[in-house]
């Protein structure tokens, strides 16, 4: 399954009656990384009067989460997450770092602030898309090498991990969709076991 995310970090600035929206946004590949660049940058800019966020994970877009930081409800992460779904990217943190510049915007401009701050970053980022990457760790005996290392070699198909002894042991990734071919191709060749 194909899926697109940023192709790197991206920033944006964008200012609004006198407030400014600082905007990044970033690759993430688990929650945990996506808190952890949220903490730096509310770190990062501790002055601000607001650091609100959302992010999105995985192909299936299942799994994410956003943050008003103290704006009113619905009007800064509800239209960052908005820019995430719209731009159709997944595997992204956006962060947008709001200064109070002392005139109030209101609900519809607050969200359009925001929506356009994440827009941004976003598009400064750039967007590619990635293929859904799946794991498979296989061990067999060292007499197997050269029939399993013929498949590991196909293009498509990356050496995560491996230990040449008496016992082998290999992760291979690659592409969700060739998970079952090659599966099949290495339970084939003698001694090979596959890990669940």
């Amino acid at each position: 399954m194909n899926y697109q995310t940023v192709g790197g970090n991206g920033k944006g600035i964008y200012k609004e009656k006198m407030s400014k929206f600082i905007s990044f946004a970033f690759p993430v590949s688990s929650a945990d990384e996506a808190k952890a660049a949220i903490k730096s940058l509310q770190n990062e800019y501790h002055d601000a009067r607001h650091v609100c966020w959302a992010y999105m994970l995985g192909a299936d877009r299942a799994r994410w989460q956003l943050n008003d930081n103290g704006e009113p409800s619905g009007t800064a992460g509800k239209p960052i997450l908005g820019q995430i779904n719209s731009l159709g990217v997944t595997d992204v943190a956006v962060v947008v770092v709001r200064y109070f510049g002392g005139i109030k915007l209101g609900t519809p401009g607050l969200t359009a602030a925001y929506r356009e701050a994440a827009r941004l970053a976003i598009t400064d980022a750039g967007i590619v898309e990635k293929q859904e990457m799946s794991r498979l760790s296989i061990t067999f005996p060292y007499m197997s090498v050269n029939e399993v290392m013929k498949t590991a070699k196909l293009p498509g198909l990356k050496i995560v991990e491996q230990a040449f002894d008496n016992s082998c042991s290999m992760t291979i990734e690659m592409p969700l969709d060739m998970m079952e071919e090659i599966a099949g191709r290495l339970g084939s060749v003698d001694g090979v076991s596959i890990a669940g």
